[in-house]
């Protein structure tokens, strides 16, 4: 059971591992809100999330004997840094079971802490299912990544932390997978004050709570599809969807293309690294429909790779209208390239590449393809040169 007991005792056991998070003020969503925006960023934990509240405060509880066995557990990513970080703190052994698909250079990151990694399954579910028998076999401990009291009271101490320094909160918008976070805050939340709203947001294809809340009990969804991976989750779990029923006051869903965007924004005017999972709140903001209101954006994580990282800006730029294309049919004459450059430039639009093709056509009046791709400071930067573009006699197509 949850009780203010346990979660003030959590407060206490975590400060012995987490970084001070302390809430910063977002002038720019403020503004593009009409709220007043504040960010919790979790993402700037030891193990960039903050998963490792849930598993210290869990390790913690545990009897002398069971830690004595060692613990077993199976992850995709930040809980297997979460509790393998826990463990080498508190000298307990940790066995994880990851997807064989898991960058090796996050199993690396994981296997820094000390843990024994095992490789097996193509997905969470599989690892899941493999770990399950080997704590059976073994007679050790499993340390579920989510539907667990004690991880989710460990994960719920954001709450407090971000009462004490905003008491007058008035929304708090949570991360959702699973439930391990959203049940642990709203419950600790309606017991510190029952006005505050927590809203949970999910990746629209993957909203295992909100279809569970919308049946009444939870639900398997039969697929998953969301490049917020952190929280791409079937099921939420079951232990805690009780709790997420009866305090958490509303779901939100955003799509892929909204993380994206929400990455660009946050790294131009924050300089700060959020994971797909951690950017869901962020991009639930303009959601919202309400106004001159104080609200916390929990930024659960910020572990994203730098593959992950270059293709998520370069599609950001794309979709702000920063970096666009157009294709451009030429007279194949001397000087018709500069007449096009020179239209650009005078309108400060910055070429990046450019593609000169002569063998589009055997007519002479249209026979060169011109492929420019340039940066603009946004859309109507964008429709400016595009609409120039077409009153000098051209007829550009965005490609």
């Amino acid at each position: 059971m949850y009780t203010l007991e346990k979660f003030e005792e959590a407060s206490e056991i975590v400060q012995n591992i987490t970084s001070e998070t302390k809430l910063i003020y977002s002038r720019y969503f403020s503004e593009q809100t009409g709220n007043k925006v504040y960010f919790k960023p979790e993402n700037m934990q030891n193990t960039g999330a903050y998963k490792v509240r849930g598993n210290y405060y869990k390790l913690s509880k545990m009897s002398a004997a069971d830690k004595e066995k060692g613990v077993i557990t199976a992850s995709a990513g930040n809980h297997a840094l979460g509790i393998a970080y826990a463990a080498k703190k508190l000298s307990v052994d940790v066995t994880i079971v990851m997807p064989a698909t898991m960058p090796l250079s996050k199993v690396h990151k994981v296997e820094n802490y000390g843990a024994n990694v095992i490789l097996n399954g193509n997905c969470f579910e599989e690892s899941y299912e493999y770990a399950s028998r080997l704590a059976k076999e073994k007679d050790m401990p499993f340390i579920h990544p989510f539907n667990d009291l004690e991880v989710s009271i460990g994960n719920g101490t954001i709450a407090m932390e971000i009462f004490k320094e905003l008491p007058t909160v008035d929304y708090i918008l949570v991360p959702a997978g699973g439930g391990g976070l959203l049940a642990g805050v709203a419950t600790l939340v309606r017991m510190l004050n029952p006005k505050i709203k927590v809203i949970g947001v999910q990746p629209s294809g993957a909203n295992c709570i909100q279809e569970s809340l919308r049946r009444g009990e939870p639900v398997m969804l039969d697929r998953i599809s969301t490049i917020a991976d952190g929280v791409a989750v079937k099921a939420p779990g079951e232990a805690l969807f009780p709790y997420i029923k009866e305090n958490v006051d509303d779901i939100i869903t955003v799509e892929d293309h909204e993380l994206i965007v929400a990455f660009v924004d946050l790294v131009e005017n924050h300089r700060i690294i959020a994971e797909n999972a951690g950017l869901l709140t962020i991009a639930a903001l303009r959601h919202l429909d309400i106004k001159n209101k104080k609200v916390v954006s929990i930024i659960s994580g910020g572990n994203m790779d730098i593959i992950t990282l270059s293709s998520t800006v370069q599609h950001g730029l794309a979709m702000k209208d920063r970096v666009f294309t157009v294709s451009i049919l030429l007279p194949d004459m001397p000087g018709e390239l500069v007449k096009v450059a020179t239209i650009i430039s005078e309108l400060k639009g910055n070429v990046i590449e450019l593609e000169h093709n002569q063998f589009v056509s055997v007519n002479r009046n249209d026979a060169v393809e011109l492929k420019i791709t340039m940066e603009a400071y946004g859309t109507q930067h964008k429709n400016k040169i595009f609409e120039e573009l077409v009153k000098k006699g051209y007829r550009p197509k965005i490609v």
